[in-house]
Order: structure tokens, then sequence, then C-alpha cells
């Protein structure tokens, strides 16, 4: 039979992994809408969802036009959007300033979460 001071350190010893774990999250992007890869319509916003709560002042992204029908050989161009939380504290939220022409944008997002790791990704999709 088990006594009680081996119970309480078996509960304090699981205790300080699922804490330890949780203190070496790092936010992951879930899932986008555009998702990876898409052809679209062009999008009135696009949504990135993290696996963490993210520090809103530490996170971001930026929305890059990376090709354009007809226009081949143009660098790369920075689109004016606004970036901001979303409803859901994993969630963000890039709003176009102007309605996305036709070509081929990247989004390079970088998130935080409360253990301050940034992390950092992109991912790409058409709109038609």
């Amino acid at each position: 039979m088990l006594n009680n001071r081996y119970i309480a350190s078996i509960a304090v010893a699981a205790s300080a992994i699922f804490a330890s774990t949780a203190a070496f999250a790092h936010p992951k992007l879930l899932s986008s809408t555009p998702a990876d890869k898409a052809e679209v319509a062009a999008p009135a916003k696009i949504e990135l969802k993290f696996s963490e709560n993210l520090s809103t002042q530490f996170s971001g992204a930026n929305l890059v036009m990376t090709e354009m029908p007809g226009m081949s050989g143009h660098d790369a161009m920075k689109v004016a959007a606004k970036v901001a939380a979303g409803d859901d504290p994993k969630t963000m939220v890039i709003t176009p300033a102007q309605p996305l022409m036709t070509g081929t944008y990247k989004v390079e997002w970088r998130a935080v979460s409360s253990d301050t790791h940034p992390m950092s990704g992109n991912f790409s999709f058409k709109v038609k």
C-alpha cells in the first residue's frame, strides 16, 4: 500500500514536469486562411492561428507581393496592411489597406508568446 508521503512526492514531480513543459512551449503556426499554397479570390483579411497566446506587442507580420502577372523580374513589394490580434488571443489578423491584386503573396510572420522566445516563418498564396 502506498503511503501519503510517496503519493505527495509523485504529485510534486509530475507538477514540475508539466510546469517545465509549459514554460518551454513556443508558438507554432497551426493554420492560416488562406492556407499555404492556396489559390483564392482576394481575401479581405488573412488569419493566422497559433498554438499559444501571442504577446501582441512583440508579434507581427509583413505581407509581400512576390509575383505579378505580366511583370516578370520585378522586385517583391511590401503591401500596406494592418496587423492586429484576433478575437482569440492565439490569432493574428492581417488586413490589407487595399484589395489585393492578382498575383502571388508571401506572409512573413513573427510570433512571441509568454515564454518570450520569438518564432518566425512564412507561407504563400495566390490571388486569382
